[in-house]
């Protein structure tokens, strides 16, 4: 089951046979996995031409926009998937690219269709409209409810990445009128930090609300937040294995310089700093690591430290290297080989119990010891923490944001 569910996410675990060096056993019969058709029927809007099925499962990307055309015409669309007994299903439709998702709500995306496959299933589903093209949100940022002001770089182009991706650049109410400098936050997956009609889930992370939030409160400092978009490269993008040194260069060599630039931005690592979750907390903590000058302290949220080897193999499109375990944490071998952290970073970890978060708790207990083996102590210079009940999902990174902002952006005393 936790096979399927790390597959949803950045992988495909398909089964590997460990390498011998004598003649094996023979395997013992392995009992059939119960399979049931699940049965989907979306009611959409006339005129719709061709309609996609798109959800966690392995056999429809997972995730990708166009992974299964929906059979009929007109009005009624349906599909057909078998799903392993007691898989949880997260499923949306589109026209073929995440730009058309099928909307039920003109105000926002709506969080994704769920089911569990525990037997042979039927469900309808209506979808009363299609997601305008992401431009039409860019340009009507200001419909997106939120505080302050989001100025949008378009399709900013990279010697490090392709292809070229959306920066936001969100600035807290008050910037225009002072000459006052602000500490920095670079954040990945921008498409979800700000605007629910453009959120991948139809949930923002509400990093406006949370830090104005904190700001009324005396808690912290007002932040510029720098969103980084991601898009179908992103699994190899923030995979430190990976393209994860392809993404930090662009993130310093050529974003910040531009930044820095347009913006009053408050220089140097006391003032800059990184946040992501999931694959994101991973590329977090890798940029404080490799750039202890730049950045000063890192917010790490659903660390997808379980990451492993055929999670990179299938990211890469690679085989898998002779002599390693398929399903062993890439982090534990970085660990073992030597690894090290910069002493003066500060470092925020968390992660939830629920859905894939409830695998988290093993690779973040062995950082932990890690960690406390250099020298680093906790609650000072670094902070692990479990959120029970939290899955990983945009609700539940929203829920607890004002946790890891106030341990970036604390005022000084």
């Amino acid at each position: 089951m936790w096979r399927y569910l790390l597959i949803a996410l950045t992988a495909s675990l398909a089964a590997c046979a460990e390498p011998v060096c004598c003649a094996p056993e023979p395997e013992p019969e392995r009992p059939e996995m119960l399979m049931h058709e699940i049965m989907i029927t979306v009611e959409v809007p006339e005129a719709s031409g061709s309609v996609y099925l798109a959800g966690n499962a392995p056999e429809l990307g997972p995730w990708a926009a166009d992974a299964l055309l929906m059979q009929g015409e007109g009005r009624e669309r349906r599909a057909v998937i078998s799903l392993p007994d007691g898989f949880a299903f997260e499923y949306k439709v589109t026209l073929g690219s995440w730009d058309r998702e099928g909307l039920a709500d003109p105000a926002g995306v709506p969080r994704n269709f769920q089911l569990v496959a525990d037997a042979a299933q039927s469900v309808r589903h209506t979808i009363d409209h299609w997601k305008r093209p992401t431009s039409t949100y860019l340009d009507d940022w200001q419909g997106s409810g939120v505080l302050g002001e989001l100025v949008y770089w378009r399709d900013v182009v990279s010697a490090h990445l392709e292809p070229d991706r959306h920066v936001e650049i969100w600035l807290p109410p008050g910037y225009r009128d002072s000459d006052a400098r602000y500490p920095v936050i670079y954040m990945h997956d921008g498409q979800n930090l700000f605007d629910p009609r453009i959120a991948n889930t139809g949930v923002d992370w509400g990093v406006d609300e949370a830090i104005m939030r904190g700001v009324d409160a005396g808690r912290i400092r007002p932040a510029i937040i720098v969103g980084i978009w991601t898009g179908a490269l992103r699994a190899a993008e923030l995979s430190p294995w990976d393209r994860g040194d392809n993404y930090a260069r662009f993130v310093v060599e050529e974003l910040m310089p531009r930044v820095d630039a347009e913006f009053r931005t408050l220089t140097g690592p006391e003032h800059t700093f990184v946040m992501g979750s999931s694959m994101g907390g991973l590329a977090s903590f890798h940029l404080i690591r490799n750039y202890p000058d730049v950045f000063g302290a890192c917010g790490c949220i659903s660390t997808h430290f379980p990451f492993n080897w055929e999670n990179h193999a299938w990211t890469m499109g690679v085989d898998l290297p002779d002599g390693v375990d398929p399903e062993r944490a890439l982090i534990l071998d970085d660990i073992e080989a030597g690894m090290r952290v910069p002493q003066g970073v500060r470092m925020w970890f968390d992660y939830g119990t629920e859905t894939l978060d409830a695998i988290y708790e093993p690779s973040h207990m062995a950082v932990r010891d890690w960690l406390l083996a250099q020298g680093f102590e906790e609650g000072e210079d670094f902070i692990m923490r479990r959120y029970d009940g939290a899955a990983h999902n945009e609700a539940s990174w929203r829920a607890r944001l004002d946790d890891p902002l106030s341990f970036l952006l604390a005022v000084e005393e």
